[in-house]
């Protein structure tokens, strides 16, 4: 009797933060998983962590060729999760152009590279998983091309959702609230911006990477399988409330005296 084979899973962006907690949770289901990172030494340290059912490929998703190679070398997949993302903060009126852009490329533009190739390398009956964020549904001050381009990635779900639906593969998208991981690192260094996140929190505390991984890996189940086009809010009900005003706080910090 040929054994079943083992689901297999691609995480992008797997080596920190939410992508890293993700490759935990879903390595735990049993799923092989390939950890894909712009950061290929970081991804491979992570895959020698684990050892066996875990490997490491190098991705950059601003780099179509790059996606689609992963997506071919890793195929078939019964999973595939997106989390690379970035920010670049600034006023509207002051945020440099190759900023907005970098914002875009890697955040929407790498959304839309993932799903267009991820298209032909999951199974049918399969499962995608998109980090798109609180900022998809509410603005913040010098959060422009950030909270744009997670309002594309949302609506991306959407139209991807509907079209691989055919197939019996769910596209669905997760929306962090304010979460401990090293792209939010520097918040720690505005006085108050932390605080004023928290405050805003019904639930009254930042969340963790394994807090959002615990829904990624739900969507990835089969407790899912009639659930496509959703976009989950994770925050401990921060979307209720209001988004800290960074800049005042970041104007505050650089005020003379």
């Amino acid at each position: 009797m040929i054994p079943a084979r083992r689901r297999a899973a691609l995480v992008v962006g797997g080596a920190s933060g939410i992508g890293l907690a993700t490759v935990w949770a879903l390595q735990l289901e049993g799923c092989d998983v390939v950890v894909a990172d712009v950061n290929v030494d970081a991804a491979t340290a992570v895959a020698d962590e684990f050892g066996d059912g875990v490997t490491a490929m190098g991705l950059d998703v601003t780099v179509e060729q790059s996606v689609a190679d992963v997506m071919t070398a890793s195929a078939p997949l019964d999973v595939v999760v997106n989390c690379a993302g970035l920010s670049i903060p600034g006023a509207i009126a002051e945020l440099e152009l190759s900023a907005w852009r970098t914002t875009i490329d890697v955040c929407l533009t790498g959304t839309f590279l993932v799903l267009k190739h991820a298209a032909a390398a999951i199974v049918d009956g399969g499962s995608i998983i998109c980090v798109s964020s609180l900022n998809a549904r509410q603005p913040g001050t010098g959060m422009a091309s950030y909270c744009a381009a997670k309002a594309g990635v949302t609506m991306l779900v959407e139209v991807a959702a509907l079209e691989l639906a055919p197939r019996g593969v769910r596209v669905n998208a997760v929306q962090p609230g304010f979460v401990d991981t090293p792209l939010t690192e520097g918040v720690g260094f505005i006085p108050g911006l932390r605080q004023d996140y928290l405050d805003n929190t019904p639930l009254g505390r930042a969340g963790t990477p394994e807090d959002v991984a615990a829904t990624i890996t739900f969507l990835a189940s089969d407790q899912t399988a009639w659930m496509t086009g959703a976009a989950l809010d994770i925050g401990g009900g921060s979307h209720l409330q209001r988004y800290p005003d960074v800049l005042d706080r970041v104007r505050a910090l650089m005020a003379p005296g």
